[in-house]
């Protein structure tokens, strides 16, 4: 295993440890803290793995296909996390998380014809911004302007989400044709 697929798997080794100290009960205040740095770590990690893996040529169907994978449990723990934690609407988590069912049923049915998706830059800007926004309400910061951008995020993010759908469906609906 290559360090581009091994920076992915350590990426989802480290998604029960961000999800318990999201949820564990207030440790004097510090688990929000620990939480995010887990998930930063974790973020930089999507970033890391794809500059290594192309610069020096490590791009494998495995990082192709764990990479989107790795990002979606990362991401939508989080925010299914943060509906617990009352500060982000289901619906929002519901419309974000069946894009993500969409996009892989799309490449379940593609890889059973050969093909590879691999992801878009639509669906890169709609991970930084999901990542972002999901950084800025587990901080949690009690003052006009963090709450205000927590809500920015969450918008761009969620129409980045719808866009990145539809981009995805436009560019690959030669997927879903019978093959004979």
């Amino acid at each position: 295993m290559n360090l581009p697929n091994k920076l992915t798997t350590f990426r989802v080794i480290l998604i029960p440890f961000f999800v318990f100290f999201m949820l564990a009960p207030n440790m004097t205040g510090i688990n929000n803290y620990i939480a995010v740095a887990i998930f930063i770590v974790a973020s930089l990690t999507d970033l890391l793995d794809g500059k290594i893996a192309r610069k020096y040529n490590l791009v494998t169907n495995f990082g192709k296909f764990m990479d989107p994978l790795a990002d979606k449990l990362l991401v939508c723990s989080a925010m299914i996390c943060l509906i617990q934690t009352g500060q982000l609407a289901a619906w929002i988590v519901v419309i974000i998380i069946a894009r993500e069912f969409i996009i892989s049923g799309f490449r379940l049915i593609a890889s059973d014809n050969g093909v590879v998706i691999a992801a878009s830059y639509w669906g890169k800007f709609k991970t930084t911004f999901q990542m972002l926004m999901v950084i800025v309400l587990i901080l949690n910061i009690q003052m006009s302007f963090f709450q205000i951008l927590g809500m920015i995020l969450t918008y761009v993010a969620l129409i980045l989400t719808v866009v990145s759908l539809i981009d995805y469906i436009v560019k690959n609906k030669d997927v879903l044709k019978e093959q004979n």
